[in-house]
């Protein structure tokens, strides 16, 4: 019988995976309780979860990776609340700036892309969907129920990291870049493999990496989504951001993006009750909603982003947005990723700083040989003033740069300056 959960060498059909639901006490008294849940053992996790959805709850999947204080502080905010009986799902969002917030959504907010999704990717009851971001990433969840919905089989990381026997199995992957990245290098050292579709979100996709994944017989569907709006636009034929379906975008004399759908999640969980704000989640009467991106329309009905409308550096006279200096550093021979942020200097105010993340073989190169590189790619107010440099950047549990504590290495003396 086909295999609807895989996880190491283990397995369980559908029939095997409901006996086991059923069997897990979901700890739901009424419905709509916010459930916090966290294992190390990821299928025993996903187990509760399902099991707390079927109780009419709704389960909300931490990290196991957490400092134990930190969750239990998070889990008790999370068990004061009230019960949201509208309300079907819970996830927090990437933390990459602090304290995550817990996001809640109705069934119908993902099930209604359901249908898009599968036309993007084809995907089948015949698939295996590899998922390596942890469970507590919102495209993770997703994704476990879709493939649900569609009969198709969940593939769990073996460990925290992509393995070469699990690249055997899976046929799909939803994952970050960070992750494709990983299925690349063990494809290229020699790993067998069966994806032929990847679908990718979570930050920008280096075009050199699809490429790559074009070289390893892998189709890339591309995306820009978040937490509270879910999916938002897409990149199906590597020519640009384009509305996902039933999406409605419209960019603001700000530059400030705003999104309309039933895919937008229903608030925060804040106080003991649901906030429909709070965060960077914003809307207005009109039914539209933003989390404060950037965007730029560039015609043909295509969309570029511009990163965060809080993310932006006053340096040297210029505005410089951060993603877009960290869009081309990766151009530099050596620099797998970076991370573009403000130095606070006494004299001068900000400088512009990076740091980089290094590919691997790579040395260190020095400031004098990164201005020389860079001095082609970038104009003067942006190209970083500070370099630090790092084999692995920091990252949250979805695949992106921990920006605000990557910032706080540089500034704190924990990552290495390039002279």
């Amino acid at each position: 019988m086909t295999a609807a959960l895989i996880c190491g060498d283990g397995e369980l059909t559908g029939s095997e995976l409901a006996r086991r639901i059923a069997a897990t006490d979901p700890g739901v008294d009424v419905p709509g309780r916010v459930v916090p849940i966290v294992d190390s053992d990821r299928v025993a996790a996903l187990i509760r979860a399902l099991a707390v959805r079927d109780a009419g709850g709704v389960p909300l999947i931490g990290d196991d990776r957490w400092n134990p204080a930190y969750w239990a502080e998070l889990r008790d905010r999370v068990r004061a609340a009230a019960p949201v009986p509208e309300m079907a799902w819970a996830t927090f969002t990437s933390g990459s700036s602090g304290a995550p917030r817990t996001v809640l959504r109705t069934e119908e907010s993902w099930s209604e892309s359901f249908a898009a999704v599968t036309r993007l990717t084809g995907l089948t009851a015949a698939d295996v969907v590899y998922l390596p971001a942890p469970l507590v990433s919102s495209m993770t969840v997703f994704s476990v129920a879709h493939a649900r919905h569609l009969g198709a089989t969940v593939l769990l990381p073996r460990t925290h990291t992509v393995s070469a026997a699990d690249l055997s199995v899976a046929t799909v992957l939803h994952g970050t870049p960070y992750a494709l990245r990983d299925v690349l290098e063990r494809i290229e050292g020699g790993a067998a493999h069966r994806l032929r579709v990847a679908l990718i979100g979570g930050a920008r996709l280096d075009p050199d990496l699809l490429a790559r994944a074009g070289t390893a017989g892998i189709r890339v569907v591309s995306y820009y989504g978040a937490a509270e709006l879910s999916f938002v636009a897409v990149d199906a034929d590597g020519h640009g951001l384009r509305p996902f379906d039933g999406v409605e975008l419209r960019v603001d004399v700000n530059s400030v993006l705003w999104v309309r759908s039933s895919y937008v999640a229903g608030g925060y969980l804040a106080g003991g009750y649901l906030a429909g704000t709070g965060g960077p989640l914003r809307r207005d009467a009109d039914g539209w909603a933003t989390v404060g991106d950037l965007a730029a329309e560039t015609g043909a009905g295509r969309l570029r982003l511009l990163g965060r409308d809080d993310g932006a550096i006053l340096t040297a006279g210029a505005t410089v947005i951060p993603e877009d200096v960290e869009a081309i550093l990766p151009r530099v021979e050596g620099i797998a990723d970076a991370v573009v942020f403000a130095f606070p200097h006494a004299r001068t105010g900000d400088l512009l700083a990076a740091v980089i993340e290094l590919e691997p073989g790579h040395r260190p190169p020095s400031a004098g040989e990164l201005r020389a590189r860079t001095e082609t790619l970038l104009t003067g107010t942006h190209r970083p003033r500070l370099w630090f440099f790092t084999d692995r950047l920091t990252r949250t549990p979805t695949g992106k740069p921990a920006r605000e504590q990557i910032r706080r290495d540089a500034l704190e003396g924990r990552v290495s300056r390039i002279v």
